[in-house]
């Protein structure tokens, strides 16, 4: 079975979570995966998890640097396995793994319906990930919130249950979450291709730090819509859905939730 839809993630969250974790306070943990490796400009650092957050900052050097810190109340972090693999492109994946017969590849998760999670079993996994200049970041988590901060090539981040804060000084950038607020933040957005920035429950928010052509369409159910550009209004004015044009038009721009805010924001 492949994970791809929120809604098949968030049912493999609520099969996963015990309690949400217990209390925090009484949470041992260690340091349990690091890997050096370098990745050629252009090509992708991947890192998937299910439980836990993953931040990504800048490298100070030539390589992808990622540690992950494995902690838990009364699980056993040993039925948590992490896994990489390199690409012959020079593109890395790093995925954590809570049940024997779960694989992972770039375009998410799959089980294997074989085996049985066991529900005291409340370990999660943090990802710390330094990237050089040029790498580009795919970043996710089901149950945890993503960073990625000074990437300066493409990015895809995402969650289901937790907020995502993604830039990149060129871009582009893709986003979202289910139940969590996404701010995405571009230098500038290089290729025409479309960009989705979406949430269920969360303000969603977009900036941009160059003039952009394109046709942007924003949606809401129960909140605003906010944009700092110049916008001319396609069809009739409806509060809950706005298509117009900035610029020339051009690709598609699509911010999207239902329970908050959708702003369009010049940097």
């Amino acid at each position: 079975m492949a994970l791809r839809s929120p809604a098949a993630i968030a049912a493999l969250v609520l099969a996963l979570v015990p309690a949400m974790l217990g209390a925090q306070e009484d949470r041992k943990s260690e340091r349990s995966f690091t890997l050096n490796e370098r990745v050629p400009s252009g090509q992708w650092m991947r890192v998937r998890n299910v439980i836990g957050e993953v931040r990504v900052r800048p490298s100070t050097g030539d390589q992808v640097e990622i540690v992950a810190t494995k902690s838990w109340r009364r699980g056993d972090p040993k039925l948590v396995r992490i896994e990489s693999r390199k690409s012959a492109d020079g593109s890395i994946l790093v995925c954590a793994f809570w049940t024997e017969n779960a694989t992972c590849d770039e375009s998410g998760y799959r089980s294997h319906n074989e085996g049985r999670w066991n529900r005291d079993n409340d370990v999660a996994v943090d990802f710390e990930v330094r990237v050089p200049k040029g790498v580009n970041v795919g970043a996710w988590s089901v149950n945890g919130g993503v960073t990625v901060d000074g990437a300066t090539g493409e990015v895809e981040a995402g969650s289901v249950n937790g907020g995502v804060d993604a830039s990149s000084s060129g871009g582009p950038v893709q986003a979202s979450s289910v139940n969590g607020t996404v701010h995405a933040r571009m230098g500038r957005i290089g290729s025409s291709e479309d960009l989705d920035f979406s949430s269920v429950n969360g303000n969603v928010i977009a900036e941009f730090g160059e003039d952009i052509d394109a046709q942007v369409e924003l949606s809401t159910v129960n909140g605003r819509f906010q944009t700092d550009w110049p916008v001319t209004i396609t069809g009739r004015v409806d509060p809950r859905h706005l298509r117009a044009t900035i610029g020339k038009g051009g690709r598609r721009i699509r911010l999207s939730t239902v329970n908050g805010n959708v702003e369009l924001r010049k940097r």
